[in-house]
């Protein structure tokens, strides 16, 4: 008969964190790494909290509120053409969108690790700033820009 090893298991203890902070790091996760990318986001908001004097948590919410769509295009097709129509986002489709668009302008920057390139992107959406608001002001100037196949969506 053999040893048997026993392995070492390591308990990894998250700090309190709300549900949209959970549910940012399961957009944040790739893979199925759930670890990883809690560790990501703790090292973001203690990046962010040397960055700006404050609670890191306050400018977390306040980069998703300023990220949020409140109103988006979706094209639809009506007699051969097809429309830009201008829709109101609803809450949970809003989070989703600002959740998306705030990780993506971080996986697209180079040269810093993924936690500093989050932490910019969140401090950058919090004062109004950055690629992810500037993809929701690209987006409400579309929707105002096709304000007049608002009719149109009944459809």
């Amino acid at each position: 008969m053999g040893k048997i090893r026993q392995r070492k298991v390591v308990e990894f203890i998250p700090s309190e964190s709300s549900p949209i902070q959970e549910k940012f790091i399961n957009y944040l996760m790739l893979d199925g790494k759930k670890a990883t990318a809690r560790k990501i986001f703790n090292d973001t908001l203690k990046i962010v909290s040397k960055k700006i004097t404050g609670d890191p948590e306050k400018t977390f919410k306040s980069a998703i509120e300023n990220v949020k769509p409140r109103l988006e295009v979706k094209a639809k097709r009506i007699g051969g053409a097809v429309y830009q129509i201008p829709i109101e986002v609803k809450p949970h489709r809003q989070i989703a969108l600002a959740f998306r668009w705030i990780l993506a302008a971080a996986r697209g920057k180079k040269g810093a690790t993924m936690a500093q390139k989050l932490a910019n992107e969140l401090t950058e959406a919090s004062k109004e700033q950055g690629t992810a608001f500037k993809k929701k002001e690209d987006t409400h100037r579309m929707a105002e820009a096709n304000k007049a196949f608002a009719h149109l969506a009944r459809y």
